[in-house]
């Protein structure tokens, strides 16, 4: 009896704790004055309810302050504030700075950690870093090699760091963390070295280990209940995670998880997507290759998986699903819906029903994309759910070593990570996009750890027959599937995107502009060139009554590869070296983040 009771007051004492844990972290994202993970918050809406800087007075925005990282490369994510300390990342070496809001961000403290440089030349797309995260005091860092870190907030000592993976095998890490309850979510990068894509839960108290649930693999691994989980509203049936692939395949087989995290608290459910299956030749991985390029729901608890979603079966061009979930209630024939909408690399924008995983809308948000004709939505054909590819696209049917020309969109997708935002104001979603096409041959490559495991070269290009540029930021409706309104960009728009209540919709470009625009027009009201090219993500945040705007600076990422590394050779950084060259005559390298506000 005394061990029983023993045995209660410890589970007693560890559920306080994290609900403890998570009210501290709900308090900060309810409060519109603080901008505490990465997202903005749970549903990943990045939408903010400061209304002080509007479409009125936009124009007006100057350049509050700026602080230079002391890195090069590219600079993703964006800072964090939680009461009067904003905190911001660097690409790696991964450094954090604490900075004194009261102080005209003076220096409070720095994280500096040691990692060998030996991790860089096994990151796919740049040295980027997504940002950290807070929780119950804490400030959480996935690192470039995997060391995932509690950073005491107020002193920036560090509470405790575990290993997630192993360089060596070709892990790494480029993504933020998501706390849950009393977990800290993370992913792994590397699908490019043919690592098998987890996603793992830490006890945000110690570091413990909590579940790991793997992208494939037996049902033990994936923490399926084969009659419980469904695919569509189906059952996926035993073993679902091994009998689409050939042999052990499934063991190098990518579908990696590297994107952003969301998380519905009624639900109680986390929903992320998994990354391109290894190789990148199809002809060698026959079969569906689930669960690679897969919505998952799950129990954050334990990890079970509620419902899947495939969206590419069997890619054929890299079509990352890794790109946020973006959790929504709203009316569809006037009966109210829970929504997850996710706009797919592949280039189709998907709303589904986030409970049941039912598919509601599967349309192109980019007019070029031509690998598929449609996604099919009658349920009662065996085609359910299936893009339907075109025979001239298909990199398997026309061969290995066969160049397949104008596929459209290119791999870096009709939309890579940087996410996009929506305002419940206008029920549209603001999303930066890439108007990039390509060419794409695949070659037979052999796996060998720690080695690149692509097995394809690639080309890119602006889509033809367009504006000649290579990005659009678009006004989506979800329900009905279609574009409201389309800002043509020179080059792709690698940033983040911020709605407010202020009726304003922010992002920035290759070239370096933070730009607003009109949430219901897309009428341009407001640009500023920072430094460098902006790939982060905007945020905002109020301050002694202010409100302030502020992102980071430094051009990199996939599209800036060429500039942040020196490539020269079209071919290299997976085909966007060429593509992108021009980048060169419009901006630098250079890490900043750069503050706005409204005159006083």
């Amino acid at each position: 009896m005394k061990s029983l009771k023993y045995l209660t007051s410890v589970m007693a004492i560890c559920a306080a704790t994290g609900a403890l844990a998570n009210d501290d972290l709900r308090a900060q994202i309810d409060n519109p004055a603080q901008w505490a993970i990465q997202t903005g918050d749970y549903e990943n809406q990045r939408y903010s309810e400061l209304d002080q800087i509007n479409a009125g007075n936009v124009a007006d925005l100057k350049v509050s302050w700026t602080f230079s990282t002391g890195v090069l490369r590219g600079h993703e994510g964006s800072p964090l504030v939680v009461g009067d300390t904003m905190f911001v990342h660097t690409p790696f070496p991964n450094m954090v700075y604490a900075l004194d809001l009261n102080e005209d961000g003076k220096i409070k403290w720095k994280y500096e950690p040691k990692q060998d440089p030996e991790v860089i030349p096994v990151m796919c797309c740049d040295t980027v870093n997504r940002g950290v995260a807070y929780a119950d005091g804490k400030i959480f860092l996935h690192q470039a090699d995997t060391t995932v870190v509690a950073l005491d907030a107020n002193s920036g000592e560090v509470l405790w760091s575990v290993k997630n993976g192993d360089p060596a095998k070709g892990e790494t890490n480029t993504a933020t963390v998501m706390p849950v309850k009393d977990k800290v979510i993370v992913g792994i990068s590397g699908g490019e070295f043919g690592v098998r894509g987890s996603v793992t839960a830490y006890n945000m108290a110690d570091g413990s280990l909590a579940w790991r649930a793997y992208s494939m693999g037996p049902d033990s691994d994936i923490l399926f209940d084969p009659e419980k989980t469904t695919h569509l509203g189906k059952p996926v049936g035993a073993d679902s995670g091994t009998n689409t692939w050939e042999g052990d395949q499934w063991m190098i087989g990518g579908g990696t998880t590297w994107g952003w995290y969301s998380y519905d608290a009624e639900a109680d459910l986390i929903y992320y997507g998994s990354g391109n299956p290894s190789t990148w030749n199809p002809a060698q991985r026959p079969g569906d290759n689930r669960w690679s390029m897969t919505i998952f729901a799950r129990d954050p608890d334990d990890g079970t998986a509620k419902w899947v979603y495939q969206m590419t079966p069997h890619d054929e061009w890299d079509y990352d699903g890794i790109n946020e979930m973006i959790l929504t209630d709203q009316s569809i024939d006037g009966t109210p819906r829970k929504l997850l909408t996710h706009f797919d690399r592949n280039g189709f924008g998907y709303t589904l029903d986030r409970l049941t995983g039912e598919l509601i809308t599967a349309e192109k948000y980019d007019p070029q994309v031509n690998w598929a004709s449609e996604v099919v939505m009658d349920p009662n054909s065996d085609q359910y759910g299936r893009p339907q590819v075109l025979a001239q696209y298909s990199t398997e049917q026309n061969g290995e070593d066969v160049n397949s020309t104008g596929i459209c969109p290119a791999a870096l997708g009709s939309k890579d990570q940087q996410p996009a935002s929506y305002s419940p104001k206008t029920e549209l979603f603001y999303v930066p996009t890439n108007h990039v096409c390509m060419d794409y041959e695949p070659f037979r490559v052999s796996y060998t750890a720690g080695q690149p495991y692509v097995g394809a070269t690639l080309a890119m290009y602006p889509a033809p027959d367009s504006h000649g540029g290579m990005g659009n930021f678009i006004a989506w409706d979800n329900i009905k599937g279609e574009i409201k309104w389309s800002i043509p960009e020179q080059f792709s728009v690698w940033s983040g995107a911020l709605a407010t209540a202020g009726d304003v919709v922010f992002y920035g470009t290759l070239e370096g502009y933070l730009k607003a625009v009109s949430s219901t027009t897309g009428e341009e009201l407001y640009r500023f060139k920072t430094p460098s090219g902006i790939i982060g993500n905007v945020m905002t945040y109020e301050h002694g009554g202010k409100q302030y705007v502020a992102v980071l600076s430094g051009v990199g990422g996939w599209a800036g590869i060429g500039l942040a590394a020196g490539l020269t050779n079209p071919n290299d950084g997976l085909g966007a070296v060429g593509g992108y060259s021009a980048l060169s005559d419009y901006t630098a390298l250079g890490g900043q983040l750069t503050v706005f506000t409204l005159p006083n």
